[in-house]
């Protein structure tokens, strides 16, 4: 589970009663389909022919420029998912990022899903003793990627939420 029980008003749009403006939801998407991204090709390396995830990293960026509507990126991301259904390892958590990232479009708080299940890829990508080092070079990268407006919304969601997202964020 990557998404609290109780949902958190930073990550809920002003006009359904939270705090997040439309401008830090888009950064928020857009930061997700970059992390998707960074780790895409441990998906495309298995399935070169199978173009959901890299779809769904496009619907994100095509919400943010009011390309697509909500709930066709949201599809995607699900579509994304059921790309990994039958995969394992890198591949797998790859495509989840990707669909995750689809997936913020429609819920704020799938950005931290996204960077998650992109160090979850680069673990699963990395020598066993390396694996964990990998994580963390992810992680890093990811919070280097980080636009100032959110960058502080993103540190402490990791923070509230990293022990749902299997201590990705130990960085």
């Amino acid at each position: 589970m990557i998404l609290p029980k109780i949902r958190d008003p930073r990550f809920v749009t002003i006009r359904r009663g939270g705090t997040l403006t439309d401008p830090d939801h888009h950064l928020l998407a857009l930061w997700a389909a970059s992390c998707a991204e960074h780790v895409l090709d441990l998906f495309e390396s298995v399935r070169p022919e199978d173009p959901r995830p890299r779809q769904a990293i496009e619907h994100a960026r095509a919400w943010v420029r009011g390309e697509v509507t909500m709930t066709r990126s949201r599809a995607a991301g699900g579509h994304a998912m059921g790309a990994a259904r039958d995969l394992r390892g890198a591949a797998r958590h790859a495509a989840y990022a990707a669909g995750q990232a689809g997936a913020v479009a429609h819920v704020a708080a799938h950005e931290l899903g996204a960077a998650a299940y992109a160090i979850k890829a680069a673990r699963a990508a990395a020598p066993k003793a390396e694996a964990e080092a990998a994580g963390r070079r992810e992680c890093e990268w990811q919070r280097d990627q980080l636009p100032k407006a959110i960058r502080a919304l993103v540190l402490d969601d990791q923070r509230l939420r990293n022990d749902i997202c299997w201590s990705a964020f130990d960085c």
